[in-house]
């Protein structure tokens, strides 16, 4: 079934952290086109009826912004964009960053866009990759501002295999037993880039800025969205080593249980590429796994993406994250 969003009640048209109400858009709102389409019980939907290489109209930005929240991934089929179009769509919806905290491979004409190319992994890594990491994770969480979103465009995509999948964090917290809920409440985490076990080589040149300039920050278990004021845990194995106050034993079982629950098929959805495919997804709210289906095969996946300054999280008792090591991330 499609829905055609034409009226939203709260958007963010400017920005993703900010909220317009629908009639302050005007008479724009009635020439609004995008088709949003649900894909999955508990996240992801298509969007149909824009050509984003043309500039959006404030009513598709707020029908986009609205779906993002309500879907938290939003899946766009047959654009064939460049770096520019990519960077001007995303800044519709907010500040967008330098292309990564540790990232030296951008096109430098375009120092907003990160390449996730199979063909680069091995030498910045020292091993074959496809993507940075192979489990579940929320994209540099271990900044003391993550990302707000992330918008990733396939370039050249496998024949077979190479999807990603998305999880809803919000469904995970929300479907959590009263009692465990409840416990998590009051818990924080450590989040460190390269987590207990990196994913590239000691000797690497990506090893070595790593252990030069370590993001490390504390977040609460579960955060507050900035917008919709909705609770999401905030663990992923990808970066959450340890629960702090508790014994290595103690923080280990209780983020396995974590992990495994955000990890529930109920929660997800996978997105197939084909070139010109894009994925727009919430970061404050998702978590998403890599491919690992591809390391046998002789193939190439290119994929761009640009992301969106988040800001600091804050946890159900108003507390804001720490920073242990490493600045703000901010954007342009």
């Amino acid at each position: 079934m499609t829905a055609v969003h034409e009226n939203p009640v709260t958007t963010a048209a400017d920005s993703l952290g900010t909220d317009i109400a629908a009639d302050s858009l005007g008479t724009d709102i009635a020439a609004d086109t995008v088709q949003v389409t649900p894909v999955a019980g508990h996240i992801g939907a298509d969007i149909s009826g824009v050509d984003l290489r043309e500039t959006l109209t404030e009513a598709q930005v707020a029908t986009i912004s609205a779906a993002l929240y309500e879907y938290k991934v939003l899946f766009f089929r047959d654009q064939h964009i460049g770096h520019a179009e990519q960077i001007a769509f995303s800044r519709r919806f907010g500040a967008v960053t330098p292309s990564h905290p540790y990232d030296d491979d951008a096109p430098t004409e375009f120092p907003e866009i990160l390449a996730v190319d199979s063909r680069l992994y091995e030498k910045r890594f020292g091993v074959k990759k496809f993507s940075y990491t192979n489990q579940w994770h929320t994209d540099v969480s271990p900044l003391i501002n993550p990302p707000a979103a992330s918008i990733l465009r396939a370039e050249i995509a496998p024949e077979r295999g190479g999807d990603t999948r998305w999880t809803n964090l919000v469904a995970a917290y929300e479907n959590l037993p009263d009692a465990l809920r409840r416990f998590v409440d009051g818990l924080r985490a450590e989040h460190r880039f390269g987590g207990s076990r990196p994913v590239w080589d000691a000797d690497s040149d990506y090893a070595k800025k790593v252990a030069t300039a370590p993001l490390v920050t504390e977040h609460p278990v579960v955060r507050v969205h900035p917008v919709t004021g909705e609770r999401a845990l905030f663990v992923n194995p990808g970066f959450t080593t340890r629960i702090v106050g508790l014994r290595p034993d103690q923080s280990d079982a209780i983020l396995k249980l974590l992990f495994d629950e955000i990890a529930q098929p109920a929660y997800t959805v996978r997105f197939r590429w084909e070139r010109g495919s894009i994925a727009f997804w919430d970061n404050r709210a998702t978590a998403h796994l890599a491919p690992s289906d591809l390391d046998h095969l002789d193939v190439t996946r290119v994929l761009y993406r640009t992301t969106l300054e988040g800001e600091i999280p804050v946890g159900i008792d108003g507390q804001p994250s720490t920073p242990i090591s490493g600045a703000a991330f901010k954007g342009a």
